[in-house]
């Protein structure tokens, strides 16, 4: 039986500009005819083009080069070609890549400036709960615009964890902090980012997410309006 592949699966690979030249000319051509696609691509560039943004300097080559070797190993995982009825788990295979190599350059972002170096346990645990949310075969995105920047979500239902990335946030004002809510009947704080930018894993999801400006350290429930809310 001859192999194919579902073109419009190629949509992520396409965005993130690893596919090879005959995947490129194929969806360059089913680009002119599908809209769903066009918007696809355009929105996960979106995504991408977020990550120049969010610090004022550019990270160290050894930052950078483990980074593109996330991306490069995670995109070598790429399902194989596979017969027409496998379609619909390839797509799902090939999203579940997309979201993991935009995720792992989203979270190089959220480290910020003055942090690209780090070597506390502390951190180096949150790093491997971070991981282990990015490696998730559920691992998915969700994303918001607040406060002049964006929030972006991991988030992980089997794991129970999501990982919030803020970039680019406007100054929370003196003596403020952003504060994280995970929200259902009441809301529970998170976690709290100094500034604009960072990011925090959560342990324990709810229906929705929720950020806050609060006093510096926080606040135990919030005491001003919601900035912003992603349903998760």
């Amino acid at each position: 039986m001859a192999e194919t592949v579902d073109i419009h699966a190629l949509a992520g690979a396409y965005a993130l500009d690893a596919v090879d030249d005959l995947e490129r000319a194929a969806f360059d051509r089913h680009l002119r005819e599908c809209g769903a696609c066009t918007v696809e691509v355009a929105e996960l560039r979106e995504t991408a083009s977020w990550l120049t943004h969010a610090v004022a300097a550019p990270p160290p080559p050894r930052l950078r080069d483990a980074v593109l070797a996330e991306i490069g190993r995670t995109a070598q995982e790429r399902p194989k070609r596979g017969a027409v009825g496998g379609g619909r788990s390839q797509r799902s295979r090939l999203l579940r890549w997309t979201v993991g190599a935009v995720a792992a350059a989203v979270l190089a972002v959220g480290v910020g400036v003055g942090t690209w170096t780090v070597a506390q346990n502390g951190v180096q645990q949150e790093n491997a709960r971070i991981d282990a949310v990015l490696a998730a075969s559920d691992a998915r995105l969700v994303s918001s615009e607040m406060a002049g920047g964006r929030v972006t979500l991991i988030v992980s239902p089997s794991r129970n964890a999501a990982v919030a990335v803020l970039d680019g946030l406007s100054d929370p004002g003196a003596d403020k902090d952003y504060q994280l809510w995970m929200i259902g009947d009441t809301a529970r704080g998170v976690g709290v980012i100094p500034g604009g930018t960072g990011r925090k894993y959560i342990n324990g999801l709810a229906p929705s997410f929720g950020v806050t400006k609060e006093r510096e350290g926080g606040a135990d429930k919030p005491t001003e309006p919601l900035v912003g809310q992603i349903k998760l």
